[in-house]
């Protein structure tokens, strides 16, 4: 049974059915677009709806070290520093399935639209720690928060981006939570070493960041270390 995660919650890599330490899974985030109802109910429009699922990898002095996010972030000049989105890790230990750019738009399929892919043991040992975070991209079209988007969640599990997963191991529901209310940015957790292994933290701190040009400013000033 997977684990309800709560925001604060730690946990140890163990999968539960053997003991063993959990090295290759994904962290993917399932969402469905928004449908909306004309005056009286007589038609229904839907709507597309973008999440885009990122992480920072910090070494650990808090430094940046390396990034994944979207390649269709494309910061121009850099005058903020940020380096442009990319789908691979620098040690190919990470990788992004491609940016979603709807969500589900015939009901909930079970397979996470956005998803990143983790072999800890290929992991740099620059890297001390990894955080990941989800932002609602903006567009005309859909201007809510979190809490308006169906059953967007966000999971680590054991399998392959393509198929259902064969054992989530931590959830958290984005969609039902009280605190990403009014919210279009989410500190997801954190992958983070300790005495030579990986444990994961639960953060769930979630912001009205405009765009995610804030969010990665703020990862990196308040979640590096």
């Amino acid at each position: 049974m997977a684990i309800r995660l709560e925001k604060g919650q730690k946990i140890n890599l163990i999968k539960q059915d053997n003991n063993s330490r959990l090295t290759n899974f994904c962290v993917g985030c399932n969402w469905g677009a928004v449908v909306k109802s004309s005056f009286f109910g007589l038609s229904r429009h839907v709507v597309d709806v973008d999440l885009d699922l990122s992480c920072l990898m910090f070494d650990a002095q808090g430094k940046p070290v390396d990034h994944i996010w979207s390649p269709l972030y494309r910061f121009g000049d850099r005058k903020l520093g940020l380096p442009n989105g990319k789908v691979d890790s620098v040690d190919h230990a990470l990788h992004h399935t491609g940016d979603d750019l709807t969500g589900d738009t015939d009901g909930n399929d079970n397979l996470d639209n956005e998803i990143i892919t983790i072999d800890l043991d290929r992991v740099s040992p620059q890297v001390s720690s990894i955080v990941f975070f989800l932002n609602i991209y903006n567009n005309k079209d859909y201007d809510g928060d979190f809490s308006g988007i169906p059953y967007a969640s966000i999971r680590m599990f054991e399998g392959t981006p393509d198929k259902a997963p064969k054992q989530v191991f931590a959830q958290y529901d984005v969609a039902t939570k009280t605190e990403c209310v009014g919210k279009r940015a989410l500190i997801m957790g954190k992958l983070y070493r300790r005495e030579g292994n990986w444990k994961f933290a639960a953060i769930g701190d979630a912001f009205s960041d405009a765009n995610i040009l804030l969010t990665i400013q703020r990862v990196v000033r308040d979640y590096s270390k």
